[in-house]
């Protein structure tokens, strides 16, 4: 998947945080309260998010309700991966970056490693 821009990544923020409730354009503008974006950009933006593979959309009355493809969850796993298949020496970054994880992360990467390695294959 394609990176996100600031505004992007703050509509996805409030599509996650309101999933799995679609949400519309007006309810997406009311999510970013403090801000002053008109409703033409905000359709914008999600028109550019669905292009890109990352909402879903379906229509309600007269109007399109957005929702997310992935959980937060599984669109940064996915943008690792990316970032891992982009690099020349993938076992290399994920030497680093297991350098820098904390000890509670360790623990969670044992874990799920350990269930892995049990699943038959």
């Amino acid at each position: 998947m394609k990176s996100l821009g600031t505004l992007e990544a703050d509509v996805m923020d409030v599509l996650w945080n309101a999933a799995p409730e679609p949400q519309s354009v007006h309810d997406i503008l009311a999510a970013l309260s403090g801000r002053t974006h008109a409703y033409t950009t905000i359709l914008t933006v999600v028109t550019n998010l669905h292009s890109k593979g990352f909402l879903e959309r379906t229509k309600v009355s007269r109007a399109y309700h957005y929702s997310p493809v992935q959980t937060r969850q599984e669109a940064t796993s996915q943008a690792l991966r990316d970032i891992l298949a982009s690099s020349e020496d993938p076992a290399a970054v994920l030497m680093h970056f297991a350098q820098t994880v904390t000890p509670e992360e360790q623990e969670a990467l044992r874990k799920s490693l350990s269930k892995r390695s049990k699943r038959p294959r």
